[in-house]
């Protein structure tokens, strides 16, 4: 093998270090030669060859001396995340006590689960807050039944609404008209009337002209159809009137079902009274009503024909 010139190795890069060869002679033959790349390679972070290959003596560790954390390190450390998870959580638990959540009792699901009602009207499913409508739930009631005995009375207590002033009324009047409905259908399997109880309602509590419209609308076409007779007891100007203005949008058929009464004994004439609970307001004012009827027919010649509804 031919050993590198002279030449070659006394000869330097830019930089004063021998320039490597960039061939290698072969075995068998003087003149082939293969060439080898031999790329520079700088092992340097900071680009001095002076500190190649060196180890600062200041990296030499001494393990005795690190300091580790102590066992109350992590306990500090986990009531401080606790606390960062739950402001609250150092108020309710002392130094090292984990905070648990309280559980969901089968008592208080079973209490939730009263508060929510799901129905189906019209093919679609309703939830009814029955928390909200819960002072209110005595507006509709089953006052037993007539006929064969499986037409139905339901009767309806204007007096038992909410106040309109109310800043939730558009709230409990939308869960207590569901309320309604579901429960009509729940207690109609034939034929049926409706009482309604309009005395004693001051005129905030009355029932908006679209609020009926909608009970109306909503109820079922078999309900509607099964409804024989809507009953209107003390009846006053104001349901008058608004059952005048809707009587050209309502069927002829429908209009023909409302009868007015205006006292309890005719209303026992017409359907049997017995589990039919009427307010104790609506019975003090049908007494009322009397006394000033009888007391009417001795002022004037003609009381007979005078009416307190007018």
């Amino acid at each position: 093998m031919d050993l590198p010139s002279e030449s070659t190795m006394s000869s330097e890069g830019g930089e004063g270090r021998p320039v490597p060869p960039t061939s290698l002679p072969l075995q068998g033959g003087g003149t082939q030669r293969k060439k080898l790349s031999a790329p520079r390679i700088s092992l340097s972070l900071d680009q001095s060859e002076d500190d190649l290959g060196e180890t600062p003596d200041d990296l030499d560790i001494n393990v005795d001396d690190l300091d580790t954390p102590e066992e109350g390190d992590y306990l500090d450390y986990t009531d401080h995340e606790t606390d960062w998870e739950d402001p609250a959580a150092a108020s309710r638990s002392g130094p090292g006590e984990a905070y648990t959540i309280p559980t969901y009792s089968a008592e208080e699901e079973r209490q939730d689960g009263k508060l929510w009602r799901a129905v189906i009207i019209g093919e679609q499913e309703h939830r009814i807050n029955m928390q909200i409508i819960q002072p209110y739930m005595r507006v509709i009631s089953h006052g037993g039944y007539y006929g064969n005995g499986v037409n139905a009375i339901i009767v309806f207590a204007a007096c038992f609404l909410p106040d309109s002033d109310r800043e939730d009324y558009h709230e409990i009047m939308e869960n207590l008209f569901l309320y309604v409905i579901s429960t009509l259908e729940l207690m109609v399997a034939e034929d049926y009337m409706i009482v309604y109880l309009n005395g004693a309602t001051p005129h905030r509590r009355m029932p908006g002209l679209g609020w009926l419209k909608k009970c109306y609308q909503m109820i079922d076409r078999r309900l509607r159809k099964n409804l024989k007779s809507f009953i209107i007891l003390h009846p006053s100007w104001f349901i008058r009137t608004i059952l005048a203005i809707t009587k050209p949008f309502i069927s002829a058929k429908f209009s023909s079902k409302i009868k007015y009464v205006n006292s309890l004994d005719e209303l026992e004439q017409l359907i049997p009274m017995d589990s039919i609970q009427i307010p104790e307001c609506i019975q003090r004012l049908d007494r009322e009503l009397k006394e000033a009827a009888e007391n009417s027919k001795f002022s004037y010649p003609c009381g007979d024909i005078w009416s307190p509804q007018g």
